[in-house]
This record gives C-alpha cells, sequence and structure tokens, in this order.
C-alpha cells in the first residue's frame, strides 16, 4: 500500500489507513415529557441545519480546491501530482458539481462529521501508495443516515456504493482510459447510521473502503449488468469500519468465502482499514496513505517480525535513515534499478513494521502467471525462487542495512491479461536471516519459514516445494 501517512492527521505528523474507521456512536439521552419532546425536534432540527450549511459550504469549497505538489514530500507521488493536476482538479470540480441522491462532500479526513468541524479539509482526491502500488484515492462523507433496523450493513454499504462510489468511478474510469499512470483506484466514504432502543438513540458512523486494481477500475465503468460487476467487486478490496466485507449488490446479506469460492475469495485485494485517526500506522490496520509526510507507513499483520531487534523503533529513526541513505537509495535506483526490476513509482524506502525497522523494495517480475492454472501457493513460490532468491546475492551488498531489523521485498505479479491485472508477493525478512541465507548458511525454505510471507496483504504458510 512506502507508504505515507496522511488521513487523520495534519501535514508532517504521523498518527495511526484509516480509511475504514472504526464504528463510533454517540448517544443521545431521550427527552421526557411535552415541553422536552418540543425542545427535542427543534434541536434535532437545528442540528441537521447544521450540518446542511456546513456540507454546502465544503461542497462549494471543495470544487476549488487540491493538494499541492509542494506539500508532498515523496518525489514519485509529487511528480504524479504536479503531472496530473489539471485532471484531478476537473475531477475535485466535477465530483463537486455531480447530483448525489443525498449531498457528498469530499475531504481528506473522513472521521471528522462536518456538522462538527468548519475547517475540514476539501482536499479528497489525491494519489496515496497502497500495498506498494500507487493508487488514486477519493474520499469523502455521505450525509445519510440510515436506520440500522431498516437496512442491513450489507445493505447500507450496497447502497453507498451504488450512489457515491459508482458515479465518481465513471468519472475516474475515464481519466484511467486516458493514460493516467497509477496502479488502481480507492475509495473511503463516511455515512451516519442510526439505532434506537428504548431507553437511548444512537447515530454513529460507517466507513465504506474499496480498492479496485487499475484494469478492474476501467472494467467496472463499461460492466453491462449487475453479473459483471458484482465478479469485479469480488476480487478487489472491500471493508467496512475495518473489516474485509464481501459486498452483494443488492442483497440483504454480503457473500461469504463459502459462497464466493476459494478462488474467488483468495483473490480479494488486502483490507482498507480504519481506526478514529485515519489511514496510517504499520501495526495498525491497513490503510490507504495520503503523501504528505516523509514517514511511510506499511501494511501490517498481527504478528511481530520474527528475529528482530527488541528495540523498538519511531517515525524519527524512519526519517533520520531516510535522510541519511537517500543518495545511496536514489544511485541504486538509477543505477541497478532495470538490472533488479525495481518499479520507479515505489524507491526503495525505509519504514515501520511493528515498530521494526525495515527497507521496502518493490519489484515487478518479469515473468508472467496464467491465473487459471495456478494458484497463490504455486504463484508466490515461483516468485521467490525463480526471480527473488537468484537476485538476493548481488542485490544485498547494495543496500544500506547496518541499522535495519529487516527486509521487505514486494514482488508485483502480471497475471496475464487485463482482466485479472497484477498480484502482490510480499517477503518480509528478519535481516539475520538474509544475510545467512546469502552466505549459504540457510536454505530457501529456512528462509521462508523465518520471515512472513503475504499475497495480497494475506499472510499464508508457504512450502516451496509441495506446491512446485
Amino acid at each position: 500500500m512506502s507508504e505515507e501517512t496522511g488521513i487523520g492527521r495534519t501535514a508532517g505528523t504521523e498518527t495511526p489507513m484509516a480509511s475504514v474507521q472504526s464504528r463510533h456512536r454517540h448517544e443521545v439521552r431521550p427527552f421526557r415529557g411535552g415541553i422536552n419532546m418540543i425542545r427535542k425536534s427543534r434541536i434535532c432540527r437545528l442540528v441537521h441545519l447544521i450540518a446542511a450549511l456546513a456540507v454546502v459550504v465544503l461542497v462549494a469549497n471543495s470544487a476549488f480546491a487540491q493538494v499541492s505538489p509542494i506539500e508532498i514530500s515523496n518525489p514519485k507521488l509529487r511528480s504524479a501530482e504536479q503531472e496530473y493536476l489539471p485532471q484531478l482538479q476537473y475531477l475535485q470540480h466535477t465530483i463537486g458539481e455531480t447530483q448525489f441522491p443525498l449531498p457528498f462532500v469530499l475531504t481528506r479526513y473522513v472521521g471528522v462529521d462536518p456538522a462538527r468541524q468548519t475547517s475540514l479539509d476539501p482536499r479528497g482526491i489525491e494519489f496515496v501508495y497502497f500495498q506498494n502500488r500507487m493508487l488514486l484515492k477519493t474520499s469523502g462523507f455521505y450525509t445519510a443516515a440510515f436506520n440500522s433496523d431498516q437496512l442491513s450493513e450489507n445493505e447500507r454499504a450496497s447502497r453507498t456504493f451504488q450512489e457515491v462510489v459508482v458515479p465518481i468511478l465513471g468519472l475516474v474510469g475515464n481519466q484511467l482510459a486516458l493514460d493516467m499512470k497509477c496502479d488502481g483506484v480507492g475509495f473511503e466514504i463516511a455515512y451516519h447510521v442510526r439505532a434506537a432502543n428504548k431507553s437511548s438513540d444512537f447515530e454513529g458512523r460507517e466507513i465504506l473502503a474499496v480498492v479496485f486494481d487499475r484494469a478492474d477500475a476501467v472494467a467496472f465503468v463499461s460492466a453491462s449488468g449487475n453479473e459483471q460487476r458484482q465478479a469485479i467487486l469480488n476480487r478487489s478490496g472491500i471493508y467496512v469500519d475495518a473489516k474485509p466485507f464481501k459486498l452483494a449488490l443488492g442483497q440483504k446479506d454480503p457473500f461469504n468465502e463459502q459462497t464466493l469460492g476459494p478462488a474467488e475469495a483468495g483473490s480479494a485485494l488486502s483490507p482498507l482499514p480504519a481506526t478514529a485517526a485515519g489511514m496510517r500506522e504499520p501495526s495498525a490496520s491497513p490503510r490507504l496513505t495520503p503523501a504528505t509526510t516523509s514517514s511511510t507507513s506499511h501494511l501490517a499483520t498481527a504478528l511481530d517480525l520474527k528475529g528482530a531487534s527488541s528495540l523498538p523503533r519511531s517515525p524519527a529513526d524512519v526519517d533520520r535513515l531516510q535522510a541519511q541513505y537517500q543518495p545511496q537509495l536514489d544511485a541504486l535506483q538509477k543505477d541497478n534499478g532495470a538490472q533488479f526490476h525495481l518499479v520507479d513509482y515505489a524507491p526503495p524506502s525505509f519504514t515501520l513494521y511493528h515498530k521494526q525497522l525495515v527497507l521496502q523494495l518493490t519489484f515487478r517480475n518479469p515473468a508472467a502467471f496464467e491465473k487459471s492454472t495456478s494458484s497463490i501457493y504455486k504463484r508466490a513460490a515461483r516468485t521467490f525462487d525463480l526471480f527473488l532468491a537468484p537476485e538476493l546475492k548481488a542485490l544485498v551488498p547494495k543496500l544500506p542495512i547496518e541499522q535495519i531489523d529487516g527486509l521487505d521485498f514486494s514482488i508485483l505479479n502480471d497475471l496475464g491479461n487485463e482482466k485479472d491485472g497484477s498480484e502482490a508477493v510480499e517477503f518480509i525478512c528478519p535481516l539475520k536471516s538474509i544475510q545467512s541465507f546469502v552466505e549459504d548458511g540457510i536454505t530457501s525454505q529456512e528462509l521462508i519459514d523465518q520471515s512472513l510471507v503475504l499475497v495480497n496483504g494475506v499472510r499464508i504458510n508457504l512450502h516451496l516445494e509441495l506446491v512446485e
């Protein structure tokens, strides 16, 4: 998702992507008596009037606002923001003028209610890194207040998807079709949920997060019916309040893995995450990360990096090493990028992984796989055996590894056709294990056993010989 911090923070600070945010519900105690009921009605009308006025102001402002390239520290993201600034401004303006069933406002900070803050950042469109891919992210607040007694979680997510994501995706897909260079599209849409019981009323927040691969984003726009669109959703990343979610269009309940089958369930992109703070820190939930600070972040699991230092690292350590070794990393990218198949849009960078310092490198595997005739396990094994392992003896001596705890290798595999897109296989390895492997001290399987292996953000067990 190197990833950089963004949502739920002020520029230059790191906070724990949420893009999908944990649900927060605010209790409103009931009023008693006729006069109190009148007061309650007036207060409700006043609150909704304030919310409506805030949305009107934000919609008006959002048509003209856009993240400035000079705010972005990452050179690749800054370059993309600069190159496509007119298109981003066009999208900002067009989305601002689009008529949704209910008002929708672009905002960078999906965890803040427009009715409660008049100074929201309306710049809800920007390039971000997520799981080592550069995405065009759109985030905002939909002023729907769904009744949880009448609409299920899947029905609420489905309506938000149909009413907000689909029309915006049509606008974004047109820009992708014009050769805007990015790997995919992400959305974070917040909306309200209301519930009641005998003693109190609740109104809280849900956040729907969706990640499309680039090819799927374009294909979804031109899909002729719900069957084709549902097939695309089944292999995309969908999350409600940080939980993986198998959205079923027009249905009461979501799909489950048994309904989809292992092939479709396993092909989903990794989660967008959620906390009240926004998209961020590696040890928190996975998230889309905006591009404005120098500290990077990364998709993390609930496990610590095996064999790493017991000393916790901080974002300051990341920034220090990045500044210290930036010339060496730039030289590696320039002189050896083609040799090692490093992607040019996600240069090598330091990041935190469960409070451990790792150097993250992203590659594109020159070999292509046929998705229908291979499994994720076989592709991961061959990615290691035939691509990564042969490169390590030449690559590792060129890396600044003196002060880090591990190496994070992310390899993008081409799945053979535009429909299937690509797949990210990630090997997160303790530094001592990598050094031992390079010196022929341990076998490939021993290195794998001492590392973490993820496919599209989902951790797997990998036995190299058994899957060949």
